[in-house]
């Protein structure tokens, strides 16, 4: 049987939870392994002559991070996840590369040291955390080390709105302030408190108030991604449970009832919206490898 090596996408900062907020959902990233110990690394993928094939691809690199010793191996790419649209796709190549070794090496590795390489590499745990764990998961570095609690999430549907053009991390992060007035500090920390412990109640009317009152990088990011206010907006009209910036953008996410999906759709085509709606689901189980 082959090996596969299965990892969702995820979905970021869920408004006010900035750089800590994540959800894993079902589009998911997978590895096929071709041949084992081979002469040098070999990546088959259709995402395009800007991702390497060999040794250099963002998978390999990741594997290589936690085990450097590890054989080279031949294997193929099939992904779900959209490049650079705020769904963790690059988080999901570096969990997907970690999982890798795990499974291929000789040596034996922790969740946590999966979560330290994979956090090193990104650069923060908000994205890699529900890849690897599933579900929600708040996560934080404290002493320069990532620490992650996984938690359910509320029984709500939730609807993508994918557009038609990519939005690269360091695009969306250059738009944001070195510093925080402390009183807007206070009030934006204030609201995030409230959002988890209102995700870990399920109170949805709660999440509804509390998750557009991002205080850290919606502001700042509204001009890069105008149809937020859009979708924001029928949300209000449909009785969505909350829309957020799903991580740097450009996708955005509605907390929505699926009976009422069509509608919001309608609405949001009807203002000139072109891009991809998608109705996700919870990825409950995380990265994981098959055969």
């Amino acid at each position: 049987m082959t090996v596969k090596i299965v990892v969702p996408a995820s979905s970021a900062n869920l408004g006010p939870g900035f750089d800590s907020l994540g959800l894993a959902v079902n589009r998911y990233l997978t590895l096929e392994i071709l041949a084992q110990n081979t002469a040098s690394w070999q990546v088959e993928h259709e995402l395009g002559s800007q991702v390497p094939s060999d040794e250099q691809n963002l998978i390999v690199q990741a594997a290589l991070a936690l085990d450097p010793d590890l054989s080279p191996l031949h294997f193929k790419v099939i992904s779900e996840i959209p490049l650079a649209r705020g769904l963790g796709s690059s988080s999901a190549a570096i969990v997907a590369g970690i999982k890798l070794a795990q499974h291929f090496s000789a040596k034996t590795f922790t969740d946590q040291e999966l979560l330290e390489v994979a956090t090193k590499i990104e650069g923060h745990p908000d994205n890699v955390a529900p890849a690897l764990f599933g579900n929600l998961t708040i996560s934080l570095l404290l002493n320069g080390q990532p620490k992650t609690l996984t938690a359910t999430f509320p029984e709500i549907g939730l609807l993508a709105y994918i557009p038609d053009f990519e939005l690269a991390t360091k695009d969306s992060r250059s738009v944001l302030p070195a510093e925080l007035p402390y009183k807007a500090a206070v009030r934006a920390g204030s609201v995030g408190n409230a959002l988890v412990a209102a995700l870990l109640t399920k109170d949805l009317d709660l999440i509804a108030e509390l998750i557009e009152l991002d205080g850290y990088h919606e502001p700042y990011r509204q001009k890069l991604v105008p149809h937020l206010a859009t979708l924001r907006q029928i949300g209000h009209e449909v009785g969505a449970k909350g829309t957020y910036l799903s991580g740097a953008g450009p996708t955005v996410m509605t907390l929505l009832a699926p009976a009422k999906m069509p509608d919001f759709i309608a609405k949001a085509q009807a203002k000139g919206l072109t891009g991809e709606f998608v109705s996700l689901q919870i990825d409950q189980l995380g990265a994981r490898v098959i055969g």
